[in-house]
């Protein structure tokens, strides 16, 4: 890619922060739930968790997904947890930053170092977490573009969900590079000539380097983080 105007452009979920699916002990000390409790485990053992496979399969949608994971545990725990915004606020309290991914943080600010634009392209960032837990983060003040359908009403894959994105970047599709955790989006990102990278949320590292690597930018392996 050319060493021109680029862009790296996230989805935020795992793909920034960590899992839910990787901070069950943190939920259940938080929402006085016995260790264990929790037992859904999404990509990290698919065998068990049979709705997951379902919106893998796009019998449901991923918003379907934790609609109704929101109610179970709206049911185990008595609390009124009516939207995905009211669990993950509850579940990840007052300080977002310790389940941020360190290395997103780190291709974060590789990609700011090294000249590049820096974007979210969101299907839910506002819906799922609520505008307070994005205030707090102290990163997003370095990204250029926040597109979050939220607001837009457009979801990945659908091209113009892309095309809002360049357009706000300023960018031709090729000159940005694309991670996002699902399949489907990044299926939707390629057909509208985005470069695209799938993350893997059991080697976020392998996947940044693979995003910083079609940017033409230093590696987070050939750095100091561990």
């Amino acid at each position: 890619m050319s060493r021109d105007a680029r862009a790296l452009v996230l989805d935020f979920g795992g793909v920034v922060t960590r899992t839910l699916f990787e901070t069950h002990d943190l939920t259940e000390q938080v929402l006085d739930l016995a260790p264990g409790t929790l037992t859904w485990r999404g990509p990290f053992d698919t065998a068990t968790d049979p709705l997951w496979r379902a919106m893998q399969a796009d019998e449901i949608s991923e918003r379907d997904y934790w609609r109704r994971r929101t109610a179970e545990v709206a049911g185990l725990t008595g609390r009124p947890f009516t939207e995905m915004a009211d669990f993950v606020k509850a579940a990840r309290g007052a300080d977002p930053d310790a389940v941020m991914r360190p290395e997103a943080l780190a291709a974060i600010e590789t990609a700011r170092q090294g000249g590049c634009k820096l974007a979210i392209l969101s299907n839910e960032l506002d819906l799922f977490y609520g505008a307070e837990f994005r205030e707090k983060l102290g990163f997003l003040k370095d990204f250029d573009v926040i597109v979050d359908a939220t607001y837009t009403k457009i979801l990945k894959p659908d091209p113009r969900a892309y095309q809002l994105c360049l357009d706000e970047l300023g960018l031709p599709a090729g000159s940005c590079v694309f991670v996002d955790d699902q399949e489907r989006n990044i299926r939707g990102a390629e057909a509208v000539g985005m470069p695209a990278v799938h993350f893997d949320v059991l080697n976020p590292r392998n996947s940044y380097d693979d995003a910083l690597g079609l940017l033409g930018l230093p590696l987070l392996s050939q750095g100091e983080l561990t």
